[in-house]
């Protein structure tokens, strides 16, 4: 019998070739989203049709009631989202409180729910700059939570930690991934932005590889 894991599954590139490469390695999968006031929500359609056509278990969990204690990023509020790379200090105000804690948490109740032996997401090495819990040491603790946590140990695993986008995109491609199926930019606007640093870091790893994003993009100067 194969092992049943849960994905996280934003509908980003990253989760989508995390799920991929899950699916590749012949695991039992069950995709978990959240819905939880982000203004990229187009996201979220993403996840819905990919798992729909792949006939993958999906889940989107409504926690818009914890807006008032994840409150005061960009990807929330009424505030602008940042344009720049994502090792400029202006790229912090993206950081939603104490995020991926609260998803794993979840996450890891809903792998205890459906016999579940890991969570993995798609924390990865370009987030380590901004993003405290998508560094290895977060990983490490919350590993070390979960598998004490309940009488059932679920490992927490992020597969791209020490990988960049590039790197990851690399291991799309050659398993053909279509990524147009995805979406990255942090406004949720017909077009994606180019501007933010979501669309940087994707336009940068697609540029790496010599190859056009597929995704529809607003003209920029």
């Amino acid at each position: 019998m194969p092992e049943t894991i849960v994905v996280i599954y934003s509908g980003g590139m990253d989760s989508f070739t995390l799920l991929h490469r899950a699916r590749a390695q012949g695991l039992a999968i069950h995709a978990l989203s959240f819905d939880y006031g982000q203004r990229h929500r187009r996201e979220l359609d993403c996840a819905r049709s990919v798992c729909g056509e792949l006939d993958i278990p999906h889940q989107v969990l409504d926690i818009r009631s914890l807006s008032s204690v994840m409150a005061g990023s960009a990807l929330t509020g009424n505030t602008p989202v940042p344009e720049g790379h994502y090792a400029e200090d202006s790229m912090k105000s993206t950081v939603v409180p104490n995020r991926n804690m609260i998803l794993l948490s979840l996450a890891t109740g809903y792998a205890v729910t459906v016999d579940a032996a890991a969570v993995w997401y798609g924390a990865h090495g370009g987030d380590h700059a901004i993003y405290p819990d998508c560094r290895p040491e977060f990983v490490k603790r919350m590993d070390a939570v979960c598998r004490v946590a309940n009488y059932q140990p679920v490992r927490i695993e992020a597969p791209y930690i020490n990988s960049d986008k590039t790197a990851i995109l690399a291991e799309g491609l050659a398993m053909g991934l279509d990524y147009s199926q995805t979406w990255t930019c942090y406004n949720g606007r017909e077009r994606a932005c180019g501007r933010c640093g979501s669309c940087q870091e994707r336009l940068g790893a697609f540029a790496n590889h010599g190859r056009p994003d597929p995704l529809p993009y607003e003209e920029t100067d």
